[in-house]
């Protein structure tokens, strides 16, 4: 018996060896050499959301109407009467000019009123004032003319409603017959959305209608009433590719509404420049308002100019977050004149200053490469190519490296673009930027303001944001002073 049991432990462990020796050859190569991954890494998700970089936020609804930010939930379903059926394609047309790769619809602010025929209350454009109000339909026009414009698209629903009874009234009415069903309505009116937009206020310091009760009403966990959990995997079954700004987890505010990230921002962390030590991707988006009021449009505003927003792009876009700017429809749904003229004056500013990359031109070499793999190489070519799949690295433990670059004549030099290859985490903590007419004598750009890169920075090498002035320069070098890992890049851009 002794024996027997002997012969067959023996038998056991020879599979578990074969079985363990099968695993490891299928685990352990690294057939193409690549860098393991820094954590935490974006989901594909986060990641296709950072490569929008720069979309529109419309703030439209009931306040426009009423001269208000923030409506208390009384406001008649009459008073939303606009002098023309709104316009959703004349207002992404407008942004897309500017170089916007999508928008995000506000179709339910915290009054509660929404601007489409929803099943889960009447306060709607189904009771509007007129037959232009009854005729909207902002989510089904928005995402149409998104679609046919090649943008993305997504919309704000206001978690807080400030009409609605069952609002904070210590039941899960709200979050089960009205919330919830919402989201799934907006949810459905397109699988392709990649974003949802929720606002954070609770309703603590403001007093609301609340069905005909009045008062103020507070909650103590947004996240548990709102049913987060349940809500990120209904809206996620429908539109895999859709963000949940606000209570997903999977972006943050940047921490200011001014339209400016951090010099150094981690895409980890919270507020303004992030933390490298945090263990979530949490990649920032920036929120503004292109025009001198509020978000919603009043009477005798102005946008800002296109100066003035090239330099809120630099600021957010340009330092690894993404922006979202808000451009307020009128009370005849469309966008004012006078916005549509800023956004193309934008357009055309984001194009002379970004829309010619001098790299092409140049020669580039670096003082450390990473070794090929079977099928990937990673030397500097890799950074002008175009293929945001490919990229530059240096081997295992090699954290600094400079990358040369050089014309046969003098340019003048505005900004250099920078993005790391993030699939494998955000790596670089500190680079230098060095420009030299004879190759000997060398310039320091914009000391102290290269710190981070993330997944897209840009460097006025002038060293502000405000004015727009280069440097004569034949020689370029960036030097990596500190990485938390190898140093990854996929691109790199002179303007």
């Amino acid at each position: 018996m002794n024996k027997r049991i002997a012969f067959f432990l023996i038998a056991m462990l020879s599979v578990a060896t074969a079985v363990k020796g099968q695993l490891c050859e299928e685990v352990l190569p690294n057939p193409d050499n690549e860098p393991a991954p820094v954590h935490p890494v974006p989901s594909p998700r986060q990641l296709m959301w950072q490569e929008t970089e720069f979309y529109a936020f419309f703030h439209f609804g009931m306040n426009t109407f009423t001269n208000a930010e923030w409506g208390d939930g009384s406001e008649a379903e009459s008073r939303f009467a606009p002098t023309k059926v709104p316009n959703p394609r004349q207002w992404l047309t407008a942004v897309k000019a500017a170089g916007m790769k999508g928008g995000i619809a506000v179709v339910k602010h915290h009054d509660g009123f929404c601007l489409w025929p929803t099943a889960t209350t009447t306060h709607s454009i189904v009771n509007a004032g007129n037959e232009n109000g009854r005729q909207t339909n902002i989510p089904d026009s928005f995402s149409v003319a998104a679609r046919d414009l090649g943008m993305k698209y997504g919309f704000y629903v206001s978690p807080w409603d400030l009409n609605s009874g069952y609002w904070g009234d210590g039941t899960s009415n709200y979050v089960n017959k009205v919330f919830l069903p919402q989201c799934l309505e907006l949810a459905n009116y397109g699988s392709d959305q990649f974003e949802m937009w929720f606002d954070g206020a609770t309703g603590a310091d403001h007093a609301g209608y609340y069905g005909g009760q009045r008062g103020k009403r507070t909650i103590a966990n947004p996240s548990t009433y709102y049913d987060i959990p349940n809500l990120r995997d209904t809206v996620h079954a429908i539109a895999p590719n859709c963000v949940m700004w606000g209570v997903g987890n999977e972006a943050r505010w940047i921490g200011n509404e001014a339209g400016w990230a951090g010099e150094t921002n981690w895409a980890m962390g919270s507020g303004e420049s992030g933390n490298e030590k945090e263990w979530k991707w949490r990649a920032g988006e920036s929120d503004a308002k292109a025009t001198n009021k509020g978000w919603f449009w009043h009477s005798g505003e102005s946008p800002k100019s296109a100066q003035e927003l090239f330099k809120i792009y630099l600021e957010t876009v340009g330092r690894n977050a993404t922006l979202i700017l808000n451009f307020p429809p009128d009370q005849s749904g469309e966008l004012p004149q006078a916005d549509v003229d800023v956004l193309s004056e934008l357009g055309s500013l984001l194009q002379q200053r970004l829309g010619t990359d001098l790299m092409a031109d140049a020669t580039i070499t670096a003082t450390a490469t990473r070794a090929a793999g079977a099928g990937r190489t990673y030397d500097v070519g890799n950074l002008t190519d175009g293929d945001k799949d490919t990229y530059w690295a240096t081997d295992d433990g090699v954290h600094t490296a400079t990358i040369n670059v050089e014309w046969e004549e003098p340019q003048t030099l505005h900004y250099v673009m920078l993005m790391e290859y993030i699939r494998l985490g955000q790596r670089i903590r500190q680079f230098t930027i060095e420009t030299s007419l004879d190759g000997d004598t060398w310039t320091q750009c914009a000391p102290g303001s290269t710190t981070t890169v993330g997944y897209k920075r840009i460097v006025p090498l002038n060293g502000s944001t405000s004015t727009y002035g280069g440097v004569e320069a034949r020689f370029l070098r960036i030097t990596i002073d500190d990485s938390r890992s190898c140093p990854t890049l996929h691109t790199m851009a002179v303007y």
